[in-house]
């Protein structure tokens, strides 16, 4: 993975874009992997090289971008195999993810938007603080701290941002006392997603008004969900305990780190003169408002990569926001019934109305839904009514057919809902059309 070995390629859309190595030479990356793929032996590595794996993921997403593949793309599968040989993530989405986010660190200058990811888990010996430890050697400029203050935070956030890494959050945001203790690191983190976004402080003997900058990307790791507001500000990878078959190597960081440490530098190599191309860049982005600032980076980066890459980067942020929009009890939830409501009508051919009854039946029986699970005995018609309030959705008396009157929906009650809150990703324009 030695830059200094590559040749330069025709067509780069950049000067000093890295060429991709020959096949067979060092530094020659291989494709991309799968989640849940095999490790598999090779006897031309050095002890403790990163590990090939096998790609058997398919991927597919209507809505991205179809490019060539880059080196980038090669680098972006060698770092996404770095971390799936040392940690277990919860999905390939996950991986994906976590993938396009290391990268985005080394293009900071560029965004808009400072993406937090945030790594959390229900218990301890989820893996956790292994994957911030395989996070720390590849990142640009990793700032690692375990219980810092907020003003040494402060002061080491500068024009130039490194890349914030909290392990154990849960100490700091994890009890109400420790939260409020901890309010101006809070308001730090959520200050620092947007730029141009400093703190003012008074400091030195004459009490001068001093602006801290706060922009940064961040990684924090804990037990437990952090604070809404960061939550909100976040690519949230929900980790878990490996199962009994699943196995990952040791992680030495002698033994581990200078490989990390290459790929770290050969991914700083390729993006860094891409930083104007990627300022100006507006991908098409399968969701709206602050998950499309938030995942923006991360789809930036699929597409400067090509290949299959903005489509992982596409299906990863449609499905992970899909999935955090269904943890909020009070907002998600009355999200998610609209979005299974559509479901429904579409499913019996989009009817002017439906009865109460059948929508309950349709939710109660979708297992990978929450509704089943909504009170003692499912969702019922008071809680369904109690969900639709707030969007001015009520059921009526409807006449279904001759002489039967029953509890009902009318889908145009719904339209504006739909679209306001949850609009069809397939059914929305493409950016300057």
């Amino acid at each position: 993975m030695n830059s200094t070995s590559r040749q330069p390629v025709s067509g780069d859309p950049a000067e000093g874009w890295p060429a991709v190595a020959v096949p067979g030479q060092p530094g020659h990356y291989r494709p991309a992997v799968g989640q849940n793929d095999v490790l598999t032996d090779r006897t031309d590595r050095e002890p403790g090289a990163l590990t090939d794996r096998v790609a058997t993921e398919p991927v597919t997403d209507p809505v991205s971008p179809v490019s060539p593949p880059t080196p980038g793309a090669e680098l972006l599968s060698e770092l996404r195999s770095a971390i799936a040989r040392f940690v277990i993530l919860p999905s390939g989405h996950a991986l994906d993810a976590v993938t396009l986010w290391v990268a985005a660190t080394h293009l900071q200058p560029a965004w808009q938007h400072a993406p937090r990811l945030a790594v959390i888990g229900p218990a301890k010996r989820c893996g956790k603080s292994r994957l911030l430890d395989v996070i720390t050697e590849t990142v640009h400029d990793a700032l690692i701290t375990v219980n810092a203050s907020t003003a040494a935070i402060f002061r080491s956030i500068t024009d130039k941002p490194p890349t914030l890494l909290v392990d154990e959050a849960d100490t700091l945001f994890g009890s109400i006392k420790a939260a409020e203790k901890n309010e101006d690191l809070r308001g730090l983190l959520n200050a620092g997603h947007q730029r141009n976004r400093p703190t003012l402080r008074v400091t030195g003997p004459d009490h001068k008004v001093v602006k801290f900058p706060t922009f940064a990307m961040a990684a924090l790791a804990g037990i437990g969900d952090l604070p809404d507001t960061i939550m909100d500000r976040s690519v949230v990878i929900r980790m878990r305990r490996r199962a009994p078959g699943e196995r990952v190597s040791s992680y030495r960081s002698d033994r581990d780190n200078p490989a990390l440490h290459e790929l770290r530098d050969d991914l700083h190599a390729w993006l860094v003169p891409l930083t104007g191309t990627a300022a100006n860049m507006e991908p098409l982005m399968p969701v709206d408002d602050r998950a499309a600032d938030t995942w923006e980076p991360l789809v930036t980066v699929a597409d400067l990569a090509g290949g299959e890459w903005p489509a992982r980067a596409r299906a990863a942020c449609r499905a992970m926001t899909a999935h955090e929009s269904g943890q909020d009890e009070d907002g998600g939830l009355k999200t998610r019934i609209l979005v299974d409501i559509r479901r429904v009508f579409a499913a019996g051919g989009n009817p002017d109305a439906l009865s109460t009854e059948h929508i309950l039946t349709a939710l109660n029986a979708d297992s990978e839904a929450p509704w089943a699970e909504h009170g003692t005995s499912g969702l019922t018609a008071r809680g369904l009514q109690l969900l639709l309030k707030d969007y001015g959705i009520g059921s009526a008396n409807i006449r279904f057919d001759r002489d039967t009157q029953r509890k009902g929906f009318t889908r145009n009650s719904f339209l504006d809902p739909w679209s306001r809150y949850c609009p069809d990703p397939v059914e929305q324009p493409a950016i300057g059309s």
